[in-house]
């Protein structure tokens, strides 16, 4: 029988292991911090490239990014604004760390995390930009070493199942992942 998820966190697993965080997602840092990681927070705003590449500059090395698309929709209202909040804010955050520290390293791992369906107008289209970058940003990116996910909760997802998920991933065990979206619980 194969082991559950649960079983697969076990303390230590991220030792050593950097995973940074933008446009929120405390419980999946709290989830990565428990097993070891260290869990910066990309601060400022996303939508400012040049405040991002100085905030991204001071991570240091960076094995994983998680991006929060839903936090930046809700503060915009929803509609086309959080749309756009969400997804730009997410590239920016993505094409940084990319730039500063996943490129030379030669590898790197993102997970973006999108609203739940009935967060508001266009969460639909947020969640289908975030799979989209997902998917298009594994096959370009590949040669550099990059693996790309996507997260799309349910409404009714629990937040520890959304952290338990994105701390898999960031694990050794989320290398065999690129380009895939997981869609958890009732898609709504």
């Amino acid at each position: 029988m194969a082991p559950s998820v649960p079983e697969l966190l076990r303390p230590g697993l991220l030792d050593g292991d950097t995973v940074a965080f933008a446009g929120g997602a405390a419980h999946v840092a709290a989830a990565c911090a428990a097993l070891g990681a260290a869990t910066p927070a990309i601060e400022g705003d996303l939508l400012d490239d040049e405040a991002l590449a100085r905030a991204v500059s001071e991570l240091g090395p960076v094995g994983t990014l998680v991006c929060d698309t839903a936090p930046a929709f809700a503060a915009a209202g929803g509609g086309l604004a959080g749309l756009r909040a969400g997804i730009d804010g997410a590239w920016n955050a993505l094409r940084a760390v990319t730039n500063a520290a996943f490129r030379p390293a030669g590898a790197g791992k993102i997970v973006l995390l999108a609203p739940r369906p009935r967060a508001g107008a266009h969460a639909g289209a947020l969640r289908a930009a975030a799979e989209n970058t997902a998917r298009t940003v594994s096959v370009e990116w590949a040669r550099y070493g990059i693996r790309t996910t996507a997260l799309l909760p349910g409404d009714a997802t629990a937040d520890d199942e959304v952290a338990q998920l994105a701390a898999f991933l960031a694990s050794p065990a989320g290398d065999y992942f690129s380009g895939c979206a997981f869609t958890l619980g009732a898609a709504g």
